[in-house]
């Protein structure tokens, strides 16, 4: 017992990890159609390695790292998800939104897929917030897919100082999550026009 306690109180005290939680506030494009139609959000997927509370850095190539003493306070597709619901909530252009499952009748579902959320140095001496979503567009009567694309956003950090490459990441997720409710918007607006029930 001794010395099981000697070797605990021996031990170094860990770096205190700093969480952050971007929160980025989207304006509605006044451009953005209305629409008179529901939509269910899915969660987005995104793999193991992408959707972590550890702060992603890719120093070169194929290197990935985290950030030590730094953690995201909730994981990228939750933060992605949040801030695209809060957006199109908020805009005023949509009857009605809210994540799958929550009971809504929607006609038409987002999908999206996560596939890059990480501080990428790409040979410059700092680094950029470099975010990539898939996003699909799906009308849920038949189920086919009305619109597909692919967003990817890179903002640059002020510094290589961990809270200037969170600020760049709030930019991304401002940009990305600005392009896709106005993207979702216009295009399920154009198959309502063409769409005929």
């Amino acid at each position: 017992m001794l010395s099981g306690c000697s070797s605990i109180l021996g031990e170094k005290p860990k770096t205190p990890t700093v969480q952050y939680a971007p929160d980025p506030r989207v304006q509605a494009d006044p451009s953005w159609p209305n629409a008179n139609w529901q939509l269910s959000v899915s969660a987005p997927n995104a793999a193991r390695m992408i959707d972590s509370l550890r702060i992603a850095v890719r120093p070169s190539g194929n290197e990935i790292q985290v950030y030590k003493g730094a953690a995201w306070a909730k994981l990228p597709s939750s933060m992605i998800e949040d801030a695209l619901l809060r957006t199109l909530e908020d805009s005023g252009k949509i009857a009605a939104v809210a994540r799958q499952g929550a009971g809504i009748a929607s006609e038409y579902k987002l999908v999206l897929d996560l596939r890059r959320f990480e501080s990428d140095y790409a040979g410059n001496a700092t680094p950029s917030a470099v975010i990539e979503i898939n996003a699909k567009l799906m009308h849920n009567a038949d189920q086919k897919v009305v619109a597909s694309r692919t967003f990817l956003q890179s903002s640059p950090a002020a510094s290589v100082d961990v809270p200037d490459v969170i600020n760049a990441f709030e930019q991304s997720m401002q940009t990305v999550v600005t392009q896709i409710a106005g993207w979702t918007l216009t295009s399920g607006d154009a198959h309502e026009k063409t769409h005929k029930r």
